[in-house]
């Protein structure tokens, strides 16, 4: 995949020191001292042009939240979206919760330190549909070991595709790593869309067309999953 962006994009980025950084391998382990606190840090995989990422900083201000894609065209567009989300204030400087990161998935590990993180999202991930590209899937047990070793102990994984094969294959993937799966949904907004939710730009044009958007959950951190256990054992009590 390669996207065409306009003349002098990688000078635009660069003056954007205070929201846009170029090599996160330097403040690995560092991530509260960047944000200037101890909030709960999510990243976004994968954060296309940014408006989820954007829109769940400005909802989320006790939230430290950090987009990543590896495309300097969408790390523009991403800044553009979360200065017009965040207003007046951002168009120049800093945005307190959040920090967008020129960075490949592949080497998530490299970015981040065991247990920095508390969330991950997967939001429409490419769905490498052919098999013999299993392993670049985002879900593959490959990635998701890193995403467990980043992960703290109350660490999420939150998918959502449009791609049932990709989901199936997700299913498939995180069962067979023992991992426990919760609010699984195959049609996410098939009663209609909540007023609060946040969307991506994909699932936007996706649900306008009706189309099925799969998700579910995935709890990792092991207070997480004694929350999760308890909240299961209240609920068949009732």
């Amino acid at each position: 995949m390669r996207l065409r962006g306009r003349k002098g994009i990688r000078e635009e980025i660069e003056r954007q020191q205070e929201l846009i950084i170029l090599d996160p391998r330097e403040l690995k382990g560092k991530w509260s001292e960047v944000f200037g606190n101890a909030q709960p840090i999510h990243a976004e995989l994968g954060m296309g042009k940014g408006r989820f990422i954007s829109e769940m900083s400005l909802k989320h201000p006790d939230i430290n939240f950090i987009g990543i894609d590896m495309y300097d065209e969408l790390i523009r567009k991403s800044s553009e979206k979360a200065r017009a989300a965040h207003g007046k204030e951002s168009e120049q400087g800093a945005i307190a919760n959040l920090r967008l990161l020129l960075f490949n998935i592949e080497h998530i590990e490299d970015a981040f330190a065991e247990g920095e993180l508390e969330r991950i999202y997967l939001n429409f991930s490419d769905p490498w549909p052919k098999k013999k590209h299993a392993r670049r899937r985002l879900t593959h047990r490959g990635f998701v070991e890193k995403y467990i070793q980043i992960l703290n102990d109350k660490g999420e994984i939150h998918l959502k595709t449009d791609s049932q094969i990709l989901f199936e294959f997700s299913l498939n993937s995180f069962a067979d790593m023992g991992l426990r799966m919760r609010n699984i949904s195959l049609h996410l907004h098939a009663e209609g869309i909540h007023p609060d939710y946040v969307m991506t730009e994909y699932e936007t044009k996706f649900a306008d067309k009706g189309m099925n958007i799969h998700r579910c959950e995935v709890v990792i951190g092991s207070q997480a999953l004694e929350e999760h256990l308890a909240a299961l054992k209240k609920q068949q009590s009732l």
